[in-house]
């Protein structure tokens, strides 16, 4: 088996070498003689700065096939009932840590969590994410108060036991580490917030209260919360992105004005890093914002702003009434907003979406409703739509929720649904190696036809649909080559596992912005980069 990996690898290289990256990268190809420059266009290109994807890149931008991790860093009692003493009153962290300091004291509690933390994901579990989730990334739930340091919990209810989580933020950068060894990234998902997000357990406490919007020490907090995490990035944490808020309550005050203090204060650090934003149940009002963010135009650098948004059908009234047919007929209309929206960010900016939580959980009442059919295969055919769906339409995905006392969870396992088949990882993940360097050995023989296909094809429309006009042909070839060669770059893997450019919008931004080109004919460079990467895509057939 090693000689196979060995041989693969040079045969990799090999293809790398082939490929010839540097001339897609450079620019340098000329103009034939009908190219004309536009004047339009003149004094508006900026220095190039396209180099191939980073890892880092790759594992940004590629499709997230993920799980939430579950209540590890912010204590849910429904999902670990194990983390409270007997008798303790409350269902949040605030309540766990209040009854084992009360029952065992300060010091002891350190202990107990620091262990906790220690054992909660083993090796055989990564393992198994690796090979028989393909998970590429985790989405980790944290609370401000898992930050070093105690001005993270002055002046809030977790003060009193600050000393509980000293080892919090070394446990999960050990954490961060051991997943990157095995080509997994980590978003951070600012779970619990200084006062919550929203009036639920999950933001830490039971006071029933969303109180970060009006309190102005509290947002502060929040924004110090974000600008720890960007600036602990360039020491080494390599976080996959940053998310501001969980499930932010339904129109709440100010949210989207505080959303820009804290994308002000990331991008002071490190403007590369994608910052993710609860859409507050409204995905239209989110996908708007973010297009104003998400702009090629930017007067200083900004970091990509994506949106989270959030699908279950176990919790309302109306959804009780249907029947598990029903609820999975709808999952193909899910993400419908974005219709419009896509496709030329150069016009209108950038909209990208991420579905951070979604399940397998119907309620009883539903289930009862499948009819002839088995509550087997109405969970599979629920679970695997809702796979398809959000691989076509999204940046990625996170099934909420891995780890749980009552592994492996159901309906709302990852473990569980992973294992039947019923959430599936998309269709690049689970090629062989071989079938792999078989695929990118056709991308190459293909490019040029490919190429010169396209190149024909664009030109020629636009000589008939404007015969008069002046363009720059030449960028259209560049970005074709540009995204050609990104999309053999994301799926060879060189350390990766093998990946597919799955946050395409943000990626389409991030080349605009590093290309240099800017007004006039940057258009043309952007439909050379997309078709670029459709064209390898076709050509591997995925």
């Amino acid at each position: 088996m090693k000689g196979f990996f060995q041989k693969a690898k040079a045969e990799l290289q090999g293809i790398t070498q082939q490929l010839d990256s540097n001339a897609a990268y450079s620019g340098s190809t000329e103009p034939s003689p009908n190219q004309q420059r536009d004047s339009s266009d003149a004094g508006h290109h900026l220095r190039n700065n396209i180099r191939e994807p980073t890892t880092l890149d790759i594992m940004r931008y590629r499709y997230h096939h993920g799980t939430n991790l579950g209540s590890v860093y912010v204590i849910e009692r429904w999902l670990q009932p194990s983390r409270f003493p007997d008798g303790a009153e409350g269902s949040s962290e605030l309540a766990a840590v209040k009854a084992w300091v009360d029952k065992i004291g300060l010091d002891a509690t350190q202990r107990k969590y620091e262990d906790y933390w220690d054992t909660a994901i083993t090796k055989e579990d990564i393992q198994w994410l690796v090979n028989k989730a393909k998970c590429t990334t985790i989405r980790l739930p944290i609370g401000y108060f898992d930050l070093p340091g105690r001005k993270f919990t002055r002046g809030t209810p977790f003060e009193p036991y600050a000393q509980v989580y000293n080892g919090a933020w070394y446990s999960i950068r050990k954490l961060i580490a051991r997943l990157r060894e095995h080509s997994i990234g980590v978003l951070i998902d600012l779970h619990a917030l200084p006062g919550g997000a929203n009036n639920q357990e999950h933001s830490g406490t039971n006071s029933g209260r969303a109180e970060l919007w009006s309190s102005t020490s509290n947002r502060a907090l929040g924004v110090s919360c974000c600008e720890f995490l960007a600036r602990d990035v360039q020491t080494g944490s390599n976080l996959v992105g940053i998310q501001l808020a969980n499930e932010a309550e339904w129109d709440a005050p100010g949210m989207y004005e505080w959303y820009d203090q804290c994308i002000s204060a990331i991008s002071a650090v490190d403007s590369s890093i994608p910052v993710i934003i609860s859409d507050g149940w409204n995905l239209n009002k989110s996908i708007k914002y973010s297009l104003g963010k998400n702009s090629v135009y930017a007067k200083q650098p900004t970091a990509p702003v994506v949106i989270d948004t959030h699908y279950y059908w176990a919790f309302t009234d109306e959804d009780k009434k249907k029947s598990p047919q029903e609820v999975t007929s709808e999952v193909y209309s899910k993400l419908d907003e974005l219709d419009g929206k896509e496709g030329s960010v150069i016009d209108r900016g950038a909209s990208q979406v991420i579905v951070g939580e979604y399940s397998c959980v119907l309620v009883e009442e539903s289930w009862k409703r499948c009819n002839e059919t088995s509550k087997e295969e109405c969970v599979t055919k629920f679970g695997q739509t809702q796979s398809k769906r959000w691989q076509d339409r999204a940046g990625g995905s996170f099934f909420w929720t891995w780890k749980m006392d009552w592994m492996p969870g159901g309906e709302w396992g990852f473990r569980a649904q992973t294992d039947a088949g019923n959430i599936v990882p998309p269709k690049h993940a689970i090629l062989s190696q071989q079938n792999k360097i078989t695929l990118l050995q056709k991308a190459i023989r293909e490019r040029d036809a490919r190429l010169h296909g396209a190149r024909e094809a664009h030109v020629t429309y636009w000589r008939r649909a404007d015969p008069n006009g002046k363009y720059e042909h030449e960028k259209y070839e560049h970005g074709w080559r540009v995204g050609y060669q990104d999309a053999f770059a994301f799926l060879e893997g060189r350390a990766t596992q093998g990946d597919r450019i799955g946050m395409l919008e943000m990626w389409v931004l991030k080349r605009l912005r590093d290309s240099g080109y800017r007004g006039g004919l940057t258009w043309q460079f952007e439909h050379g980069l997309r078709k670029g990467i459709q064209d390898f895509y076709n050509a591997v057939e995925l």
